[in-house]
């Protein structure tokens, strides 16, 4: 349900984040994308100085043949920056209708953190780049979760991102309107299907899109 996107796209708002650059591929979907008439890079970072945040938002998603190497190198420069909390942020599809946030973490401390307010895997699997980002992060021994917002299906969700969002806050002592997202969810919702359906029509017929049958 686009979790990741949505969660990241209303922390850079509301905290004001500075864009610092971008990252591409050539597997990538041949695309540009555009806020208010102006083009953007499809994978964005953006920082707040002050709180000591970055963020890394992607309007597309990485194709599995991309995933090694982008997680890779993204955890290559989060070394280099010397980041002391990695989170990975992405939706799980469920047919509960609830909005709980899944939760998992590469060591104990970490898994201490969330244990208390989130819903702990007990056995699964996280797909994609958020699970690569994690797995790199686990052989590296670098500090990290992944926070899985519980959604109905892969339409936008900004209510399962309104919960994850509400989990931040409460990890790290952030004060993030998450109710500002609610009120805002039918339009999100309408304009982020809008994109998801453009990006689904401009996959390369080269890399066939497949289904996993895991969390993500």
């Amino acid at each position: 349900g686009l979790v990741g996107n949505i969660t990241c796209q209303h922390i850079i708002e509301e905290m004001g984040m500075k864009y610092v650059g971008s990252i591409d591929s050539r597997y990538f979907p041949p695309l540009a994308v555009l806020f208010n008439g102006i083009v953007y890079m499809p994978v964005r970072i953006y920082e707040a100085p002050k709180e000591n945040i970055i963020v890394i938002i992607s309007d597309i998603p990485i194709h599995p043949t991309a995933s090694y190497d982008l997680s890779k190198a993204l955890v290559d420069w989060m070394i280099s920056i010397k980041a002391k909390n990695i989170v990975s942020i992405a939706g799980i599809a469920t047919t509960t209708g609830l909005r709980r946030v899944f939760g998992g973490a590469t060591d104990q401390e970490m898994l201490k953190k969330i244990k208390d307010k989130t819903e702990i895997f007990q056995v699964g699997t996280i797909s994609g780049i958020s699970g690569s980002i994690l797995t790199e992060c686990f052989i590296r021994k670098i500090p990290a979760m992944g926070l899985l917002g519980e959604t109905p299906g892969p339409n936008p969700d900004p209510r399962a991102a309104v919960e994850v969002l509400n989990v931040l806050n409460n990890i790290f002592d952030l004060s993030i309107n998450a109710e500002k997202l609610m009120n805002q969810a039918e339009q999100i919702e309408l304009e982020l299907s809008k994109l998801a359906e453009q990006v689904k029509t401009t996959e390369s017929p080269m890399m066939p899109k497949k289904e996993f049958p895991m969390y993500g």
